[in-house]
């Protein structure tokens, strides 16, 4: 239930910032799922039939468990600049370990370093990573679609509606669905398409899959604009 007493400004504000905390959480459940396997990689390696193979997948082993103990050691470092609101020492921690990692460490440690800029009030540099990310065949699927998806957030309240519309069209339907539909859902708000904004939140806001962050803000809105056309 909105409060009389909240503008619809006030309301799109808080929205804004909950669905960037909620996707935060969300990131780091399903990038550390990727992340992960790589610290199994030795077990695989004791079933394995030849020494040679053996000998390859250890290697292999070794060198990211390597990269993901770097990425580790950056966040430790990242933490308290982070934490005392210091993006400069947090950027440069984090750019002093980044060289030594690879593969999914790496784009993850990118990711971190472009909600750095965010954070900083660099849009513009936070976006540029995110897009390079996106455009990457060398990235997993997951993390070139989350990338697509915080850089239209970054621009959700600034960019062209329909330019954005097109970046996530093809994300809602993904892992990152429902961050993606919500996101669609507040680029018709601002292309003043209100019927189709309200098709999408009232879809989300009694899906019971959704997120209960995504299915109250969904709700918020479809009672916010239920009157008008």
């Amino acid at each position: 239930m909105v409060p009389a007493s909240v503008s619809k400004s006030e309301l799109m504000s808080d929205i804004f910032r909950e669905v960037d905390d909620d996707l935060r959480r969300e990131r780091l459940e399903k990038l550390w799922r990727q992340v992960g396997p790589y610290l199994l990689a030795g077990a695989v390696a004791i079933l394995a039939g030849t020494a040679a193979y053996v000998a390859w997948d250890q290697y292999r082993t070794r060198q990211a468990i390597e990269r993901t103990s770097a990425l580790i050691s950056a966040t430790e470092k990242v933490a308290p600049a982070i934490e005392s609101g210091n993006a400069k020492d947090a950027l440069a921690a984090l750019a002093a370990v980044t060289p030594k990692l690879g593969g999914a460490p790496a784009t993850l440690a990118r990711l971190q370093e472009a909600g750095l800029k965010a954070a900083s009030g660099d849009a513009a540099g936070a976006i540029a990573i995110y897009d390079q990310i996106a455009g990457s065949a060398d990235n997993d699927p997951l993390f070139r679609d989350l990338a697509q998806i915080l850089a239209v957030m970054q621009q959700v309240d600034t960019g062209n509606p329909a330019q954005l519309q097109s970046r996530i069209s093809g994300l809602t339907k993904g892992p990152w669905r429902y961050t993606a539909q919500e996101l669609s859902g507040l680029l018709y708000l601002r292309a003043n398409d209100l019927a189709k904004a309200r098709e999408i939140f009232q879809s989300l806001s009694v899906d019971p899959a959704a997120p209960q962050g995504v299915r109250a803000r969904a709700a918020d809105l479809v009672a916010l604009y239920a009157e008008q056309k």
